[in-house]
């Protein structure tokens, strides 16, 4: 039973408004799941937190559409199992590997070597966890940054995310034009494209070896698509932390995002998960989309007005 009009932020929550837009998402969602990707819990889960968000507090609900940004680019990217991008372009494997040995080869006893062939060659148990934890940083930081700036400043909260999300879109167009094989594909599998290849955690398996879990194998597993190495997201994303936290003057705190964007280029390149031209393709799309963004959505009326209009609702 609703509370009376004296309870207003209350009773505002379960407005029969909001209570058909929550059922309508989630409904959308789901039904649209089912039919690209089939069912998972993990669907359930993020119904769940969003609908729980939405309804407990006003400030709870101003978060989660706040974070819808990220739950979009979530969604896009889980949807891409339903369109492998090597249904519609050619994907490059030895091109791209020889482009590697040519460009950032390493001479070794007379021998060139691709700098993944080097380190999977000369790796290390402190290197094993340290790259692990590195990479284990991609989601969080992001995340745990977004939630810093939702609490201090909310335009600027907005401006970062929709950054974020432009730089996945970028690196999502590559992805169906230019599909690339990673490191360790090459490794285990040799230049022959062979569809359906199933996830590896390459070299973040020595991290899971020396903890004797499952983490790593477990979280590649369920990774979208093999033959979306270039460019490296996973090496954008702390620029795009990096970009913003100076220009919110985190003093100190942006050395130690200075350290996590190179510790996260070598962890990709030395766990065989990224070539060095994906690296150097990652960091193209980070900047790319910080231009974009910047120099022009923001000299947009149209896309200005849009901004305001949403940053309305998470005040």
């Amino acid at each position: 039973m609703l509370l009376n009009n004296n309870s207003s932020p209350i009773s505002s929550l379960y407005t029969s408004s909001a209570c058909i837009t929550a059922i309508l998402i989630s409904s959308i969602y789901l039904l649209a799941s089912y039919w690209l990707i089939g069912f998972k819990q993990d669907q359930l889960v993020l119904v769940a937190i969003f609908n729980g968000c939405f309804f407990v507090s006003q400030l709870t609900r101003k978060f989660i559409v706040g974070f819808g940004i990220f739950i979009i680019f979530w969604i896009l990217f889980d949807y891409m199992k339903a369109f492998p991008n090597y249904w519609y372009q050619e994907v490059h494997i030895k091109d791209l590997y020889l482009f590697e040995k040519k460009f950032f080869g390493i001479a070794v006893n007379g021998q060139v070597l691709t700098p993944n062939e080097y380190w999977q060659k000369h790796s290390h148990s402190f290197l094993n966890v340290v790259t692990g934890l590195f990479y284990l940083s991609w989601v969080p930081v992001p995340l745990g940054f977004a939630t810093y700036l939702f609490f201090v400043n909310r335009r600027q909260f907005l401006y970062f995310s929709l950054t974020f999300l432009l730089t996945n879109l970028l690196g999502f167009i590559v992805y169906y034009v230019y599909p690339a094989a990673p490191p360790w594909y090459v490794q285990q599998y040799g230049f022959q494209f062979h569809a359906q290849t199933p996830g590896s955690a390459a070299g973040l398996l020595r991290f899971d070896t020396y903890f004797n879990g499952q983490l790593f194998r477990s979280l590649y597993s369920k990774g979208s698509n093999v033959f979306a190495a270039m460019p490296s997201l996973h090496s954008a994303y702390p620029i795009v932390v990096l970009y913003f936290g100076i220009r919110n003057k985190l003093g100190f705190v942006n050395m130690l995002f200075a350290f996590l964007v190179v510790g996260i280029w070598f962890s990709a390149v030395y766990n065989s998960h990224h070539y060095v031209a994906d690296v150097l393709a990652g960091i193209v799309c980070a900047n790319l989309a910080f231009w974009i963004f910047q120099s022009c959505i923001l000299q947009n009326r149209w896309f200005v007005q849009r901004i305001d209009a949403y940053h309305k609702h998470i005040l």
